[in-house]
């Protein structure tokens, strides 16, 4: 964890905290925020542990979550601020796929979703309005939110992974980067018996027969880059 003491004179600057696991990434949206007069960078951190000291430590007026904090979920981050610190928004910036997890960013409490791939004035815009009080979604996702609740979901998605909860997805991530079932219970501090659990309603959600299809299926949605950070 990083903690910045902001510097005096810009007294009117708000003040972000970035949650992301990437030194090189971190820096640079450091770089691209404190380029803004009216924003600065009051902390960094690169786990779910050290982003919910550093937002203790710094009351920040918005932090950027990754969904991948090294071993750590972004989503569990957003949950535990949506508890514990309801008033300071999270914006989630991440290379995950959007049709996938924006919805669950949202559910989960963040008031956006921007992908990596904006690390320009697209971010700063998302920032600013979601500062104001506001929501950040991209023209596709708002589209295909309101032909959701409009009942009539057109917009290309992958429905069956939608049925699955945010720890099945979760488990499912990490059965297609390779882990093992008593690694994944390591990670994330369950019981085998409870990822083995998770496995069988993931098989019986995407309709799949056997562990070897399961992997299969997860680390084809790995590599077509749904799943990347």
């Amino acid at each position: 964890m990083t903690v910045t003491t902001p510097e005096p004179g810009h007294p009117a600057s708000k003040a972000i905290l970035i949650a992301d696991d990437h030194p090189v990434l971190r820096r640079g949206l450091a770089a691209l925020i404190e380029s803004e007069p009216d924003l600065s960078v009051c902390g960094e951190a690169a786990t779910r542990a050290a982003a919910l000291k550093a937002i203790r430590a710094t009351r920040p007026d918005l932090v950027i979550v990754d969904l991948l904090l090294g071993d750590d979920d972004g989503l569990d981050l957003i949950k535990a601020m949506k508890i514990h610190h309801p008033k300071i928004p999270a914006l989630v910036l991440s290379m995950h796929d959007e049709s996938v997890y924006a919805e669950r960013s949202l559910q989960a409490g963040a008031m956006g979703f921007v992908s990596k791939q904006q690390l320009d004035e697209t971010l700063l815009l998302a920032i600013r309005r979601v500062l104001k009080g506001e929501m950040y979604l991209s023209e596709k996702l708002e589209a295909r939110l309101a032909m959701k609740y409009l009942g009539g979901e057109t917009m290309e998605t992958d429905a069956s992974l939608e049925a699955l909860s945010d720890r099945e997805l979760q488990v499912f991530r990490l059965i297609g980067e390779g882990h093992s079932t008593r690694q994944i219970a390591k990670l994330l501090n369950l019981s085998v018996k409870t990822i083995e659990s998770h496995l069988e309603h993931i098989k019986h959600k995407l309709t799949l027969t056997s562990s070897v299809e399961l992997a299969q299926r997860a680390i084809q949605w790995i590599e077509s880059g749904s799943g990347d950070r």
